[in-house]
C-alpha cells in the first residue's frame, strides 16, 4: 500500500506555482485547510484562481491570501463576510465569478466523475446564465455548466490514514469530499493521522485513491464567522 504522508504543509504545497487554480474545501470557516493556506501565504505564490464556497474573513482563511494580493480570481457562492474582498472587487483588482452553491458543488462532482459538463436549472433567466448555453429538456430550460479544472484541491479532514483515506466531521463534510475527488493533485491535512487499516472502512468518506498527499496539521483555530449569544433573561 502506498504511503502518501508528507512532512508538513510546506512540503505538501511545494509545487503550487503562480497562476495555478486551487480548490479549497470548507464551509464558511469550518473545515478549511488552515495549514495549507498559511503555507501558501508564506510561500507568496501569486495570480491564483481560488474555487471555494466562500472567501474567508479579513484576517483568516482565504482572506489572508487576499490581504497579500495572491488571488487573481475568486469563484465562490458567498463572500459577504470579507471587507477586503469587497474592496478589491469594487476597485477592479479582483476577478469574481459568483455561482449558486448547488452549481458549485455539482461542477466539483462533475470533475471528480470525469464528466465535461452538467445541465442545471439553477440560474436560468438570471445574470448567472449570461454567455452560457441553454438547452430545453422536456419543456424546461437548463444551463450547461462546465466541470471545474483545478490543478490542486486542498482539503481538511478530521482523521486520515497513511494511504490517504479520509473521514470528515459534521459541517466540514460539505465541499471537502467533492473537492477531494476533483483536483488533479489532492492534498489533505488532517487533525489525526493513523496507520493504514486503522480506520473503519464503513466510516471512510473519501477513499485514498483520490488523495495524493496527506499530513497531520497542527494549531487549528477552528474559527466561526459570527458568534451570536443570547443574554440571560431577567427573572
Amino acid at each position: 500500500m502506498i504511503n502518501k504522508v508528507v512532512v508538513g504543509p510546506e512540503e505538501a504545497i511545494k509545487d503550487i506555482k503562480d497562476g495555478d487554480t486551487l480548490m479549497l474545501g470548507g464551509f464558511g470557516l469550518c473545515g478549511i485547510p488552515e495549514n495549507c493556506i498559511a503555507a501558501l501565504v508564506k510561500k507568496g505564490v501569486k495570480q491564483l484562481t481560488c474555487i471555494s464556497n466562500n472567501a474567508g474573513v479579513d484576517d483568516f482563511g482565504i482572506g489572508l491570501m487576499l490581504q497579500t494580493r495572491q488571488v487573481k480570481k475568486m469563484i465562490s457562492s458567498y463572500v459577504g463576510e470579507n471587507a477586503e474582498f469587497e474592496r478589491q472587487l469594487l476597485s477592479g483588482e479582483l476577478e469574481v465569478e459568483l455561482i449558486p452553491q448547488g452549481t458549485l458543488a455539482t461542477r466539483c462532482l462533475a470533475a471528480g466523475y470525469g464528466m465535461p459538463a452538467v445541465f442545471t436549472p439553477a440560474g436560468v433567466g438570471t445574470e448567472v446564465a449570461e454567455g452560457k448555453e441553454v438547452r430545453n429538456f422536456n419543456g424546461k430550460d437548463y444551463l450547461m455548466e462546465y466541470a471545474f479544472e483545478a490543478d490542486f484541491a486542498l482539503v481538511k479532514a478530521w482523521k486520515g490514514d497513511t494511504a490517504g483515506n479520509l473521514i470528515f466531521r459534521s459541517t466540514s463534510r460539505n465541499f471537502n469530499p467533492v473537492m477531494a475527488m476533483a483536483g488533479k493533485v489532492t492534498i489533505a491535512e488532517v487533525e489525526e493521522l493513523v496507520e493504514a487499516g486503522a480506520l473503519d472502512p464503513d466510516q471512510i468518506h473519501t477513499p485514498g485513491v483520490y488523495v495524493h498527499r496527506i499530513f497531520q496539521g497542527k494549531a487549528y483555530e477552528k474559527r466561526i464567522e459570527q458568534r451570536t449569544v443570547i443574554s440571560k433573561l431577567a427573572d
